[in-house]
């Protein structure tokens, strides 16, 4: 049965408490709306496995899409012993440590100890989160809308042939360029704040930007779409302190 609403969210960070608040402002019901949420739930907020778990739930049980973004990418990649010198140095500097000690305490960060020791805990103990954020899809698409959770690659035509680094990474190469996909792409990743200087959600030639920062203190945004248009924004305002 085709949804009357969609709701799409991005780059929780760990805001697992911001989600479930705006999900109840926004009324969310899986029998009659569609949830898409666009990556990045782990790293920065403090409560990363929280979230995992929260997002894990809404796919299996309520139906929702989760695309999978460049900090769960990352993270898995970690805790399978896969990522290269750079990627876990990236990890610690990026809020890894946030997400460390929130599946196994305190940790200090760049301890190879502590990289080892909670990894190993990690797939002991919550393989069923590692494993679902590696099978996460980078896209999803309907009708009127692309959805994912950095951008697209201008140089391709056919979009769904770039790297998946440009589905995770890509900044200004996507959102400084216009180039008309037929369709609107909605995406996270670059924060609004840095678009445009404001948290609010961002709109640009044939794209709309709807990070609002909260694992920095600003706020999680929920693009409500009826019938193919923006039909409202919800907005929570981060728990956390800025970053």
């Amino acid at each position: 049965m085709k949804k009357s609403r969609t709701l799409v969210i991005s780059d929780i960070h760990g805001c697992d408490q911001e989600l479930i608040a705006l999900l109840k402002e926004a009324e969310f019901d899986s029998s009659k709306d569609q949830l898409i949420l666009l990556g990045d739930y782990v790293d920065r907020g403090l409560r990363s496995k929280e979230a995992v778990s929260l997002v894990q739930h809404l796919v299996q049980q309520e139906h929702a899409i989760a695309l999978q973004g460049n900090h769960d990418h990352r993270f898995v990649n970690v805790v399978a012993g896969l990522a290269t010198s750079e990627e876990i140095a990236k990890f610690w500097d990026k809020g890894g440590v946030q997400t460390f000690a929130s599946y196994c305490g305190e940790v200090v960060a760049g301890s190879e100890e502590e990289l080892v020791n909670c990894s190993s805990r990690i797939r002991t103990t919550y393989s069923e989160h590692i494993r679902f954020l590696k099978d996460l899809p980078m896209y999803y698409e309907d009708e009127h809308f692309i959805y994912v959770h950095a951008g697209l690659n201008p140089s391709y035509d056919e979009w769904k042939m770039q790297s998946p680094c440009d589905f995770l990474y890509i900044r200004e190469e996507f959102y400084t360029v216009d180039k008309d996909r037929g369709k609107t792409v909605i995406f996270g990743h670059t924060k609004t704040v840095d678009l445009h200087g404001s948290p609010e959600v961002w709109y640009g030639p044939g794209k709309i930007g709807i990070d609002g920062g909260c694992s920095f203190g600003y706020q999680l945004n929920g693009l409500e779409i009826m019938d193919g248009q923006i039909n409202r924004i919800y907005r929570q305002k981060a728990k956390v302190e800025s970053k």
